[in-house]
């Protein structure tokens, strides 16, 4: 990258990695450029003390961290020493995190520790030529004697569908931009408030086509995307990590000027249900938008969790838990939108009030229960006869499948009209901004990772 550091950090030594603060469309932050074309960007002992350098001063002086990485790995000449200063760049990371935001981008190689790096960072943007890996081709091929090259084994296109690594993949000219349209989101420490979004969108704005978006048959499929641009300001959405876990939609967005995060189940993709990477997903975005101040806004349409055998011997409950748990934990003003089903374990999941969510609407067309007709037929109806199975689905469907038991029961605030979808979420936004919540004395919890 050609583009200038305004205060350089380190810069008599002979470090290959290049640091500073750097002004990034209007904002300050320490850019950290690891990504010598010469070098091949392997680290050397004083690279590893610039980065350290570099992530201590943006911690201390709280603001963003910007990595720019194109780096071979750990600099073999220089054995163990190499590896040590990697050590304390980590380390100085992972204390950045939750504290103040840490953005990657990988232009070229990400390989061994280097690779670890972007696992450290809050977002990830890859350019389309980039590749990352802990462990490359010939070390594969040793020990297992399968035979793959870089772009298969950790290409952009694998970080972007298939392990959930890259957040966005672009161009290699627009991995900078790309962060910072990103970062136009964020506060700059955690002590802040996201800054205000320009928009002339009015607050009150009707969205009446929204309730035309749901397909007629409880079967049907449509893209939530389209629900979430419809209550954004200016149609805007910018979603993150779209290729992985398509079930499951996450991104930024601002309602009234205020950033949110959106979580949203996605019909288009297995029903909306939820799984193992849609978890995983799902928890490592609520946790990021609860570090820094976003509130979160959850768009329900789900069935449940996903069945299956390979599922749960993989491990689904404790990775269902990861995104109950950073709910659970979330002290930021969250609020949710049951646009139609909503049932079982996946109701608790997606930020039920059980789980101390501030707002739970509900669209008339919402399905809230245990399960649906048919399944609860299966179970409850066992031996009847046909005709006498169809009219208790009829019956079931009448009196549970509708938002109006949980409103009874206090566990939905409001069944609102979908019209008013975005009135209600920037007028609740709103309400909530002044919301504080005292943590218990604990040196961390103990997330089901």
């Amino acid at each position: 990258m050609t583009t200038p550091i305004d205060l350089q950090i380190r810069q008599g030594t002979p470090a290959h990695a290049v640091a500073g603060v750097h002004d990034l469309d209007g904002r300050a932050v320490m850019l950290i450029r690891a990504e010598d074309p010469e070098h091949r960007g392997a680290l050397t002992p004083e690279d590893g003390d610039t980065i350290t350098t570099a992530a201590t001063v943006a911690l201390e002086k709280r603001i963003p961290i910007v990595l720019l990485l194109a780096s071979s790995g750990a600099d073999a000449n220089h054995g163990v020493a190499a590896l040590d200063g990697w050590g304390r760049a980590a380390r100085v990371l992972a204390k950045a995190s939750g504290i103040v935001p840490i953005l990657a981008g990988v232009t070229g190689p990400a390989v061994s520790g280097t690779a670890l790096l972007i696992g450290l960072a809050d977002i990830v943007v890859m350019a389309d030529e980039a590749y990352a890996f802990v462990s490359g081709p010939v070390p594969v091929q040793q020990m297992t004697g399968v035979t793959v090259d870089v772009e298969e084994l950790g290409g952009s296109a694998v970080h972007y569908r298939d392990t959930g690594a890259a957040s966005m993949v672009v161009s290699h000219d627009d991995v900078l931009p790309t962060i910072s349209d990103i970062l136009r989101f964020f506060p700059s420490t955690n002590n802040e408030e996201p800054p205000l979004q320009p928009t002339a969108d009015p607050i009150d704005r009707k969205t009446p086509e929204a309730a035309d978006l749901l397909p007629q048959t409880a079967t049907g499929s449509y893209d939530v995307r389209d629900v979430i641009k419809l209550v954004a300001d200016d149609n805007e959405f910018l979603e993150l990590r779209g290729g992985w876990a398509g079930n499951l939609v996450t991104g930024l967005t601002a309602i009234g000027a205020k950033p949110v995060g959106i979580v949203a189940n996605q019909p288009m993709s297995i029903a909306g249900t939820l799984d193992i990477p849609a978890s995983q997903k799902g928890a490592r975005f609520v946790s990021m938008c609860d570090a820094f101040n976003l509130p979160l806004i959850t768009f329900v349409d789900t069935p449940g969790f996903y069945p299956g055998k390979d599922l749960e011997w993989r491990g689904m409950i404790r990775h269902g838990a990861q995104m109950a748990f950073a709910y659970a934990r979330a002290t930021v003003p969250r609020i949710s939108v049951v646009l139609r089903k909503s049932y079982g374990g996946a109701f608790i999941v997606m930020d039920s009030k059980t789980m101390g969510n501030d707002a739970y609407l509900a669209w008339p067309t919402a399905e809230i229960a245990v399960m649906g007709a048919n399944q609860a037929a299966q179970i409850l109806q066992r031996g009847e006869s046909e005709q006498a199975i169809e009219e208790w689905v009829k019956d079931y469907e009448q009196t549970y499948l509708n938002p109006y038991v949980g409103a009874e029961r206090g566990f939905v605030d409001a069944v609102i009209d979908p019209a008013e979808t975005r009135k209600e979420l920037a007028d609740l936004i709103g309400l909530f901004s002044s919301k504080r919540e005292r943590l218990p004395n604990r040196r961390h919890d103990n997330s089901p990772l």
